[in-house]
């Protein structure tokens, strides 16, 4: 942002994918993520029986699932040229399949 001269404004990110989305979580502990990812595999198994749309494989509609109950996009206000993230904040592109996909993400920054 300070180097774009943006010292107060908003920063909007969305991720241009069905099954992958944008947390803002905590980034001290490790842990979280990998509690989450059990969350979420607990919430919405990879089980092909339960699932008609399965044209990219098992882990295809569980992904879109997972990322319907999530986000593609957020947005964060700009403060003094910084991000106005909590002090325990991290941004995350949240991978809901099993392989990694190539993933886009458009940030787009307004402001002063």
């Amino acid at each position: 942002m300070a180097e774009a001269g943006i010292k107060s404004g908003l920063c909007t990110i969305f991720v241009r994918h069905t099954s992958a989305s944008l947390l803002i979580q905590e980034n001290a502990d490790p842990d979280v993520l990998v509690d989450l990812g059990n969350f979420f595999a607990q919430l919405v198994p990879e089980d092909p029986n339960r699932y008609v749309h399965n044209t990219e494989g098992p882990d295809d509609m569980p992904a879109h699932i997972r990322s319907a109950l999530t986000r593609t996009s957020e947005q964060i206000p700009i403060a003094n040229g910084r991000l106005l993230l909590g002090t325990w904040q991290g941004i995350y592109l949240w991978e809901h399949r099993q392989y990694s996909h190539q993933r886009e993400v458009v940030v787009h920054i307004s402001g002063d």
